[in-house]
């Protein structure tokens, strides 16, 4: 048995297949789920990677030599797990995903009933705990029951009860599935839109053929770009390889950041529901809470982190979360993120809007920011303490997520990798000179300091 203890993160599973974790590891971890938890009934959903069929199976059989029921929902992205953990009677919920990682990965998103989700503070180290210690399981003696369901249908009309879809003009709509599950969600959503989509990449195929189902990466631009141009398009969207988080392009082909998309969903959201909380991570540039503040909201900056923001939304009863990473929470959704339902709030938004994307977004697109930049360190904490020293005069620092640092027309994050010895920067300005020069100094001081900068992920 194959098993690598460093799989288990914070908010999901994530190993490289045969090398950290080999199907009898993957027997163990279903087994370890059901002692630990002791449900009923698990529900069981996979994406297009190659191992997720054989992963699904011995996930099973690990649960069902316990004595639990499992219900095999099939190819689901991560999103439509949420939803099944919300309205079927199960206790736990499992996507067999690596979300936007390279083919060789895969791993476990898990939740228990109504997408409370499970982190290394709710479970997932004990179940690697479990994993590692040889205890053998005592298996029962009446063998757990396998169903199967399709929830898809239900799905997509969950996700389109949450906006006027009468209100939605026919607009052109490129979108970048990346061979992912996204290619089974959107023909699926189509037919209750009256928008004209064109498709780049639906087939599923979890070798990623064409290019990694990661948005955030600048090299997988390419052929959305184009193809927004060819088709005079009104915008496009990419979706990652799991369909849980999606990024806007603008009739031009330019990239929106999540900063803008999660202001903008947050207007949109509080046209409907004043005077709720909308809630952001701690990445999020200053425009999301001056957006909440201008559209009768509350703000609430929290910790990145799916599993942190789904706890966070629940404990604040928030109407809508946003992270800079590409992933939108909503009440109406168990709390959970999708990128499904993030997209038709921006279709829904364009249409009452009846403005171009570009237009929409120059609204937001206030203050000029770097994209994320990661540092190899020795001591993430220790250069956490020099960096805070070093802007000793700034306005504030706070320690809700790594370092923050606070001056009138900059503000910095420098936050450490759950995993790795690796910090990770993000800076906004005022202005352009501002954000080079301040990035340049921190780059500077961490380099002078021992670090170096590491590759993208």
């Amino acid at each position: 048995m194959t098993v690598d203890p460093t799989i288990f993160k914070d908010y999901d599973i994530r190993a490289v297949v045969g090398e950290q974790l080999d199907n009898e590891g993957v027997h163990r971890i279903g087994q370890s789920i059901a002692q630990l938890f002791s449900p009923n009934t698990v529900a069981i959903g996979y994406d297009m990677r190659l191992s997720s069929i054989d992963w699904k199976n011995e996930l099973a059989d690990g649960l069902t030599s316990m004595g639990v029921n499992v219900i095999d929902l099939g190819l689901t992205a991560t999103d439509m797990i949420y939803f099944a953990s919300g309205t079927l009677d199960v206790d736990i919920a499992v996507q067999i995903s690596a979300s936007h990682n390279p083919p060789q990965f895969n791993g476990f998103k898990i939740v228990k009933r109504g997408a409370v989700g499970v982190s290394g503070n709710s479970g997932i180290y004990d179940i690697r705990d479990l994993v590692v210690s040889g205890v053998k399981f005592k298996e029962s003696t009446a063998k757990g029951s396998i169903s199967k369901e399709n929830v898809l249908e239900d799905w997509v009309k969950h996700a389109a009860s949450i906006v006027d879809t009468s209100s939605i003009k026919p607009l052109k709509v490129v979108i970048d599935a990346g061979n992912g599950m996204a290619g089974k969600v959107i023909p699926a959503i189509e037919k209750l839109l009256p928008i004209e989509i064109i498709p780049l990449y639906f087939e599923l195929d979890g070798s990623f053929p064409n290019h990694l189902a990661n948005p955030l990466l600048p090299t997988t631009w390419g052929d959305i770009k184009e193809a927004i141009e060819a088709e005079k398009a009104d915008l496009g969207i990419m979706f990652d390889g799991d369909g849980d988080r999606m990024f806007l392009f603008d009739e031009n082909g330019e990239f929106v950041s999540g900063t803008i998309t999660t202001a903008m969903v947050a207007e949109q959201m509080l046209k409907k529901t004043p005077e709720s909380i909308i809630l952001y991570n701690a990445i999020c540039g200053r425009i999301v809470p001056e957006t909440i503040a201008k559209n009768n909201g509350k703000s609430k900056r929290v910790r990145v982190g799916h599993t942190l923001i789904k706890e966070a939304m629940r404990k604040y009863d928030g109407l809508f979360a946003g992270e800079h990473s590409g992933h939108y929470y909503f009440k109406e959704n168990f709390y959970a993120d999708s990128g499904l339902i993030a997209a038709l709030v921006v279709l829904e938004l364009m249409s009452e809007k009846n403005q171009t994307m570009s237009e929409i977004v120059a609204k937001y697109d206030v203050y000029p920011a770097i994209s994320e930049m990661n540092f190899n360190v020795t001591d993430k904490k220790e250069m956490m303490d020099k960096l805070a020293n070093k802007f000793g005069d700034a306005e504030s620092i706070d320690w809700l997520d790594g370092v923050s640092i606070w001056y009138s027309d900059w503000w910095a994050n420098i936050r450490p990798s759950n995993t790795q010895p690796v910090l990770r920067l993000n800076i906004e300005a005022n202005n352009q000179n501002i954000l080079k020069e301040k990035t340049e100094i921190i780059k500077d001081f961490i380099i002078e300091n021992g670090g170096n900068v590491a590759a993208d992920e």
